[in-house]
């Protein structure tokens, strides 16, 4: 595209048994993969029990990928009953934490074996660029899967004080069957997020990637086996949402969900999983994240983080920082020079190697994106840089900078999802702190001042659940990820997700105590 020499896209794929099979011949890439893409389970690739399947799109230029089998609700009956039996006999209680972790460290090394590999896929299907997936979204990933491991042989609980004629401990036991349904934004490293803390406590797991972006997950299954985790212990199902995600969350045989997606589909998994066995939920929902810029904070950097804020992965993501509050003094010269670094983003082919920004993940997405610009130009903000249709095909959207924006605003209260936001100004602090908080969503949000005081103080008073100073978007693996209000419930990363995957048992032993007499 714009003059770059194109991908050159090779896909072969058969129904029965279904595989894919792709040579990479690009500006940043040459390789050639070729793995199963049925539905896995209990160790094996096979059709759906439909013999239905999904069509795999190619967000650059709208074409068909390949096909993979769907998956529907009588898969999830057959993925639960293989999950139950592996917990029962291969992995929970019986396969003890350091040969869970041996596994995990195993798969690890696997992956990063074939890292390109995994970059190029997620790029392919998902639209992001391959050197971004490469640089950022796969070793992540890796790094998920090894920290988890590291957990594995140290998850226990603790002895409590009692009486002499009494010993009282608890355990942490894994909750067995879990569901898992994750998003097309980051395919490689939600999968990982969410497998990580569940492998490592013990748990087996049934999983839906998104029906939009799933090569990476159905490579990952292959990796599972070659490194040899039993079968049964990871399945993984791709289908639609009121499919298979909902057969997830109303299962009586899985004892806990988790979820990261939309609000609105948050909700109606939590209201799912109510209705049915009162499952445990996690949910890392939306946000529509407020990125604070003080008039004493370091200019460049502050352009420079703002810009990485919203425009990475083509403003796809939860915490994008969306609604950029700049004080009176610097707005000016704030906007001018993050109007020309925007002005920067090359677009085209992700898999050319000076392109930033690919194209959105799908022709839904991209009308939706382009549904707020018009829905921000027609209750009155005003269109700074970006705002016009793309030219060329694919589901590009033009990076976009509104001004003048008013709160009640839809681009100002909704969740966009792309590269689109709103530059507002500010005088005080108490004025920032108020419009920052003034958003159903609690998520992320960062401040930028070289007033640590002030930058702390205010960070402190931002409803939301992971907060930068002086960066945005900076997130590590060993501290806990998850949202206020309508952004979720639960925390990913860090030891705290490991409390999502565990029941905690009391035992008390009688070690002399007479019964009470009353």
């Amino acid at each position: 595209m714009d003059g770059e020499a194109s991908s050159v896209y090779i896909v072969l794929y058969s129904v029965m048994p279904t595989s894919f099979s792709h040579v990479f011949d690009t500006p940043v890439y040459q390789g050639k993969t070729s793995f199963p893409t049925g539905v896995f389970i209990n160790g094996q690739f096979r059709d759906g029990s439909e013999d239905t399947t999904i069509d795999v799109i190619n967000p650059t230029n709208g074409s068909t990928i390949t096909k993979v089998p769907e998956a529907t609700a009588k898969d999830v009956d057959i993925a639960v009953e293989a999950a139950q039996k592996a917990f029962e006999t291969v992995w929970g209680l019986n396969r003890p934490g350091s040969e869970r972790s041996r596994l995990m460290i195993k798969l690890a090394s696997a992956m990063e074996a074939c890292a390109d590999e995994l970059a190029a896929l997620d790029a392919l299907d998902n639209g992001k660029t391959f050197n971004w997936a490469k640089a950022i979204d796969v070793p992540f990933a890796i790094e998920l899967i090894r920290y988890y491991a590291g957990w594995a042989d140290k998850i226990h609980g603790q002895v409590m004080e009692t009486t002499e004629g009494k010993l009282t401990y608890t355990r942490h036991e894994p909750i067995g069957v879990v569901g898992q349904i994750i998003p097309w934004n980051y395919p490689l490293m939600m999968m990982c997020m969410k497998i990580g803390p569940a492998l490592a406590t013990g748990n087996c797991v049934v999983l839906k990637p998104s029906e939009f972006t799933p090569l990476s997950a159905l490579r990952m299954c292959s990796l599972l086996k070659e490194v040899g985790f039993p079968p049964g212990v990871v399945n993984v199902l791709v289908g639609y949402g009121h499919t298979v995600g909902n057969a997830i969350s109303t299962h009586n045989g899985i004892e806990k969900v988790a979820f990261t997606g939309s609000t609105l589909t948050g909700r109606k998994v939590m209201e799912a999983a109510a209705k049915s066995n009162l499952k445990n939920v996690t949910l890392e929902l939306g946000g529509k994240s407020p990125n604070v810029i003080f008039n004493d904070a370091d200019l460049e950097q502050a352009v420079n983080w703002s810009f990485w804020g919203i425009f990475w992965n083509h403003g796809q993501a939860c915490i994008a920082g969306s609604r950029i509050f700049v004080q009176s003094g610097i707005y000016d010269k704030f906007l001018e020079k993050f109007t020309e670094k925007t002005k920067t983003i090359k677009m085209g082919d992700p898999f050319a190697a000076d392109t930033y920004q690919g194209p959105q993940v799908s022709n839904i997405q991209h009308d939706r994106i382009t549904g707020y610009i018009k829905s921000g130009k027609e209750q009155g903000a005003t269109v700074h840089y970006g705002g016009e249709p793309y030219s060329g095909e694919g589901y590009f959207v033009n990076p976009t900078i509104f001004v003048d924006a008013k709160p009640d605003m839809k681009i100002m209260q909704e969740e966009i999802f792309g590269p689109v936001c709103c530059v507002v100004k500010f005088e005080d602090e108490d004025d920032v702190i108020r419009q920052a908080n003034d958003t159903i969503y609690g998520l992320a949000a960062a401040v930028f001042s070289k007033n640590i005081d002030r930058a702390l103080s205010v960070a402190h008073k931002l409803k939301a659940g992971s907060i930068w100073v002086n960066s945005y978007s900076h997130i590590s693996v060993n501290a806990p990820f998850g949202g206020f209000k309508q952004s979720g419930i639960g925390r990913e990363f860090g030891e705290e997700a490991l409390h999502n995957y565990v029941n905690v048992k009391s035992v008390h032993v009688n070690l002399g105590l007479a019964v009470p007499e009353v």
